[in-house]
C-alpha cells in the first residue's frame, strides 16, 4: 500500500512539473485575434477609380505573431509616393503599441519597406514590414 502511494505521488509530481516546465505564457494584457484567412491585398481609389493619378489606398496582408496582428493600409499620392500609413489591425498592448508610430515615420521617410525593426518589438516590427511589403507589391 505504501509503495502505491509513493508511486502515485511521484507520477503526479512528475506530470505537474512537466506541465509547469512546458507552459509558455503570452504577454500580459494581450488580446487574441482570430483570423480566418489572410485578407488579400486590395487596391482602391479614393474617387472610385474615375481618374488616373488620383490618391489611392492599398491594404497590406494580415500578419500575426504571438503579440498580436498587424495590417497596414497605405495612402499613395498622385505622385506615387506614400503619403500616409494607417493601421487596420495593430497590437493593443505591450511594446508593439509604442513601436507603431516609429515604424510609420520610418516608412514615410524611406518610402519603402527597407526600414529597421524597433528594439524590443521585433515580432511586431517584422509583421509590420511583411504587411507593408505586401501593400507595396500590390502597388
Amino acid at each position: 500500500m505504501k509503495k502505491t502511494i509513493v508511486a502515485a505521488t511521484v507520477a503526479l509530481s512528475t506530470f505537474g512539473f512537466l506541465g509547469v516546465w512546458l507552459y509558455e505564457p503570452g504577454p500580459l494584457g494581450s488580446e487574441t485575434v482570430a483570423v480566418a484567412a489572410p485578407a488579400p491585398s486590395t487596391v482602391s481609389s479614393s474617387d472610385g477609380g474615375a481618374s488616373e493619378g488620383a490618391e489611392r489606398t492599398i491594404d497590406g496582408s494580415v500578419e500575426s505573431n504571438r503579440y498580436g496582428t498587424v495590417q497596414v493600409r497605405l495612402v499613395i499620392s498622385a505622385e506615387d509616393r506614400i503619403s500616409e500609413v494607417r493601421l487596420l489591425r495593430q497590437p493593443t498592448s505591450g511594446r508593439g503599441v509604442d513601436a507603431i508610430p516609429v515604424l510609420q515615420e520610418e516608412t514615410l521617410t524611406a518610402q519603402s519597406a527597407d526600414i529597421d525593426t524597433v528594439s524590443g518589438a521585433t515580432s511586431t516590427s517584422e509583421s509590420y514590414v511583411k504587411s507593408l511589403q505586401a501593400a507595396l507589391d500590390a502597388r
